[in-house]
């Protein structure tokens, strides 16, 4: 068994750019998981299969004190169920406070990389449903980073387009803001850009990545003197500057550090919420509260010093 909390002298400090990949095989095609969500790699255990389950959800099983569902994360990517739950490994991940094994052939190693070297999937038609987050480059081979998020909403049936944030006297508020937004998924990208909307912050500047939104920061600090956003939320985990670096760069910056950082992530744990202060985020949340975001938003805005009073509503 290897237990990532026995990995001390790999991990790593807040604002770096890196992230630790653990690569596993599946079909012998290699798939990637962010260290960070990853509890421990297991042998194959005795499952207990529930009648009228998700396809994808082989089972449950136990593990000292815990009761953990297993995942066939070979069905959820669209490929032939596993035939043999004997053999394999099992990998425990988890996020959102919630902890999941998922069935893979063959876990090969933890490789330490940096963002700059993940790219994002292709924009492309027929390729914005695949369970995917980004591309990794390792050791002249590409590591395919798995949307586990996406992933288990599915197989809980969550419908994240359901949620939507409620309106209220603050409307007219909120539509003076400006809103900075840094998140790689397009579907996330879409769902709380518009539940902002529905919120009244209808002025949001959606960014891929981290770096997308450190240049637009660059562009407003060159034509006006500092960035006139009123708040950035951004996802942790992104090609080319993550969501830690990027508020590190921003915190670091005379001229940038009065902007209020709100983390809005799966990766929220105790060493999770020392690296977001360690970098200077105001604050965080674990995805999807989409309405607790908002009331979060309200309440960093005006804590803000640096913040342009908006109007009072009639």
């Amino acid at each position: 068994m290897v237990s990532t909390a026995e990995q001390k002298n790999i991990l790593l400090e807040s604002g770096t750019n890196e992230l630790e990949i653990l690569v596993f095989t599946l079909g012998g095609q290699r798939f990637g998981a962010n260290v960070a969500k990853v509890r421990e790699v297991i042998e194959p255990l005795s499952v207990a299969a529930l009648p009228q389950a998700q396809p994808s959800v082989l089972g449950m099983f136990q593990l000292r004190e815990r009761v953990i569902p297993l995942i066939d994360l070979q069905r959820s990517l669209g490929k032939p169920p596993i035939a043999d739950l004997t053999v394999g490994k099992i990998v425990i991940m988890e996020f959102n406070g919630v902890r999941t094994g998922f069935q893979v052939d063959t876990v090969e190693q933890i490789y330490r990389v940096n963002w700059e070297d993940v790219a994002a999937v292709p924009d492309l038609e027929g390729v914005h449903d695949t369970p995917l987050t980004s591309i990794a480059h390792i050791e002249g081979g590409m590591v395919l980073m798995i949307d586990f998020e996406r992933i288990m909403f599915e197989v809980s049936g969550v419908d994240l387009f359901a949620m939507n944030a409620q309106q209220d006297d603050m409307v007219e508020i909120r539509s003076h803001r400006r809103i900075l937004f840094a998140e790689d998924s397009r579907s996330m990208r879409t769902l709380i850009q518009r539940n902002l909307a529905d919120a009244g912050y209808t002025d949001v500047t959606t960014c891929v990545d981290g770096l997308e939104a450190w240049e637009h920061l660059e562009r407003e600090l060159a034509e006006f003197g500092k960035p006139r956003f009123d708040l950035l939320i951004t996802d942790i985990e992104m090609p080319r500057i993550d969501g830690l670096h990027l508020c590190r760069r921003i915190k670091e910056n005379a001229q940038m550090r009065q902007l209020p950082v709100v983390i809005f992530s799966s990766l929220v744990s105790i060493d999770n919420e020392k690296k977001c202060r360690a970098v200077g985020a105001e604050a965080q949340i674990s995805k999807p509260r989409l309405d607790q975001l908002v009331q979060l938003i309200d309440e960093v805005i005006e804590r803000n010093p640096a913040a342009v009073p908006a109007p009072t509503p009639a």
